[in-house]
């Protein structure tokens, strides 16, 4: 009798669980290629130019609800960007970039000059050309794959990822 009710009571709690778990919100995970392809331009707008993407290198992070932060590199050769950007970044999430740095939903471009702590990363708003501020990506101290940009899923790192330096990233509401 004593093993029937626990048999009971065991198949209830694993019938009601999963009713009573408190949703810890959105699940954030690699975007596929094919999402990527979709959601990312391959060409740019940038200020007043049109710059042409470099979709294999196409990196973001969905939470499969309509929000996605992407970037791709740019193929500035022959434009007024050549030496100022070198990678295209869209958000539809609040991104708070480093510990300073809040970049609203939108498009964004992203330069970097080197420096003897790692890389100063320049975020500039797409339509504008405007510069937003400036971030520094730390290099990683043990040996890492080196991509053109990586944005990691914040399950796994909360890290954007350029040659072999990082930025460290936060998703918010707004």
């Amino acid at each position: 009798m004593f093993a029937c009710r626990a048999w009971i009571c065991s198949l209830i709690l694993v019938l009601v669980m999963p009713f009573n778990r408190a949703e810890t919100g959105p699940i954030w995970r690699a975007a596929s290629s094919s999402e990527l392809e979709a959601f990312l331009p391959a060409r740019a707008p940038v200020d007043k130019e049109h710059i042409e993407t470099e979709l294999r290198t196409a990196t973001g992070i969905t939470d499969g609800h309509g929000r996605t932060v992407a970037a791709v590199v740019l193929i500035t050769a022959g434009y007024a960007a050549e030496g100022r950007y070198s990678h295209y970044l869209l958000t539809q999430t609040t991104l708070r970039v480093g510990d300073t740095l809040v970049l609203k939903p939108g498009a964004y471009v992203m330069g970097w000059t080197r420096v003897a702590e790692g890389l100063n990363v320049h975020v500039y708003d797409a339509q504008t050309g405007a510069e937003l501020g400036a971030v520094l990506a730390h290099p990683y101290a043990t040996k890492v794959r080196v991509e053109p940009i990586h944005i990691w899923p914040p399950a796994e790192n909360s890290l954007i990822q350029i040659g072999r330096y990082y930025l460290t990233y936060h998703l918010s509401e707004g």
